[in-house]
């Protein structure tokens, strides 16, 4: 997988500006590099090995847990890499967006700003731009059968959990290197505060989700605030820029 992530980090870039001939043969070589890398790795899931950041807090993944990722993010990486009915197109970002930042849907494209600072993250920011995509083409049922028919908030809360374990899988499996905007929705999801992380994240969108989430939990929020403040040592985002 590290390998097939690498052979994407220079392939997506130049998808904005090859011609349709050259790109067939990019998807070739990426193809032939991925199947490679996967097949270096078949035999078997390497045990998943705890991360740990500069405050102590730990993530400890499943094992069989990330045998199903795995599964689900290496047949996805194959999509992205060889379905020629759509594009996933990454535009270089000198900023530490989030995926959902600047994302696009045009057509049969989806365009995401990838940052430079997190390479090892371009393929779950491919991902993430890839589940919306197959939404708008009638997919969803194949891409996400845990939320078949979901739309609004319940959709983006399932991409982002699937996101965020695709990282902890990277993080823990295949010593991908540390990128602040995946640690911290990956450490929110791991420890049960994706619904807090995406509404404080993201205050302009989900009002009504938000809303009933707020009555329903009632102290939740300040609850993610102290958690977030004392495992990264600074405000959640959402909080911190418009500070």
């Amino acid at each position: 997988m590290q390998a097939a992530l690498s052979v994407l980090a220079t392939v997506a870039p130049a998808w904005r500006t090859r011609s349709p001939k050259t790109l067939a043969r990019v998807g070739i070589l990426a193809a032939i590099a991925f199947v490679s890398a996967c097949a270096a790795s078949a035999p078997a899931l390497p045990p998943p090995r705890p991360i740990i950041i500069h405050s102590g807090a730990r993530i400890r993944a499943d094992h069989e847990e990330m045998e199903q990722v795995n599964e689900w993010v290496t047949r996805e990486q194959a999509n992205i890499v060889n379905d020629p009915s759509f594009w996933v197109v990454s535009n270089n970002s000198l900023n530490e967006n989030f995926p959902w930042e600047g994302m696009r849907v045009v057509a049969d494209s989806v365009i995401l700003n990838q940052p430079l600072g997190g390479r090892d993250a371009q393929l779950v920011y491919q991902i993430y731009g890839h589940l919306h995509l197959m939404v708008e083409m009638g997919r969803q049922e194949e891409w996400l059968p845990e939320a078949p028919e979901a739309t609004g908030y319940e959709l983006e809360r399932a991409i982002a959990e699937r996101v965020a374990d695709a990282w902890i899988l990277g993080r823990t499996v295949f010593d991908t290197q540390p990128f602040t905007p995946m640690d911290e929705l990956a450490y929110a999801k791991h420890f049960g505060f994706i619904d807090a992380f995406i509404f404080t994240a993201r205050p302009g969108e989900f009002g009504t989700d938000r809303a009933e989430w707020a009555r329903a939990n009632p102290g939740r929020t300040d609850e993610y605030r102290d958690w977030f403040l004392e495992t990264f040592n600074t405000e959640p985002p959402g909080i911190r820029a418009n500070e």
